[in-house]
């Protein structure tokens, strides 16, 4: 532990980036890719488990905790993560769910049904939430953090690389088709349009927002490949409570980690500004 404490600011991001992301990527490969958990429809408790573990637990609230970490040690800021105020997170929620579905439908989908679009985002949700927290929100911006002596360009090079690579490394994790050579691939150039958005508009939500709809596409592909696209005409609640649990956490996490280190480190500058008030209305006094 103390040799920790001792390494530089720089070399204990690195460590803790890396290790989430490793911890993330395992027990995806555990609780999913290794025993085929979304390629078998039964296995209803691995699925929970996987959900629960490697997206709610690691890829959510674990994940939030440490961008606090970060924040808190002035490595990273808010705006440079993503977390910015509730009407500029609306607009951008509404512009990556425009141009989202705008590239979703000129792809030619397998459906335009709203039911089974609903279906498709909302089974996508939890693990592009994850996603985008794990490789942009903290990979990328840790990456940015880490180069932006070298210089704006090479930042967001070595941003948007980091993330886009790692995000398509992490499907190896996964079950097939995903875990392949040539789907890491394209899933990787899948990442370099995530990173331009997300760099760009800087908006964690509406980053998940915009992504998300890639994961749809690539759901509508899977279920029509196995004829199975007709069980997504119907609502599925169960999805939509395990989106919605998701959200809930995020929004929660992002208000009790993030959101409250920005309170905390606008303390001492409220107290000082107030110091600097009394001793001007004390000097008035006399």
């Amino acid at each position: 532990m103390k040799d920790i404490l001792n390494l530089s600011e720089k070399k204990r991001t690195i460590l803790f980036a890396s290790s989430l992301y490793i911890v993330w990527v395992f027990f995806t490969w555990l609780l999913e890719g290794r025993i085929l958990t979304l390629l078998r429809p039964e296995a209803t408790l691995e699925r929970l488990a996987y959900i629960i573990i490697a997206n709610y637990i690691v890829g959510i609230v674990i994940a939030l905790w440490l961008m606090h970490y970060f924040i808190d040690s002035g490595f990273l800021e808010l705006k440079q993560m993503g977390f910015r105020s509730i009407k500029r997170t609306i607009i951008a929620v509404v512009i990556g769910g425009a141009i989202g579905f705008a590239i979703y439908a000129i792809q030619s989908p397998p459906s335009m049904d709203p039911i089974v679009i609903s279906n498709a985002f909302a089974q996508v949700l939890t693990v592009s939430i994850t996603e985008i927290v794990v490789c942009w929100g903290i990979i990328g911006s840790s990456a940015e953090s880490l180069t932006k002596e070298k210089g704006h360009y090479v930042s967001a090079i070595a941003a948007i690389l980091s993330a886009s690579v790692l995000f398509g490394i992490y499907h190896f994790a996964h079950s097939p088709p995903f875990n392949t050579v040539m789907m890491v691939l394209f899933l990787t150039l899948i990442g370099v349009g995530t990173s331009l958005f997300y760099f760009i508009i800087r908006d964690i939500y509406g980053t998940i927002v915009f992504h998300n709809f890639f994961g749809i596409f690539g759901v509508m592909q899977a279920l029509e490949a196995t004829g199975t696209l007709a069980s997504f005409s119907q609502p599925m609640y169960t999805l939509y409570a395990s989106a919605i649990i998701a959200i809930i956490l995020l929004v929660v996490s992002d208000i009790f980690f993030i959101r409250r280190s920005e309170v905390i480190q606008m303390l001492p500058l409220t107290k000082s500004k107030e110091a600097t008030e009394e001793k001007t209305w004390t000097r008035d006094e006399h």
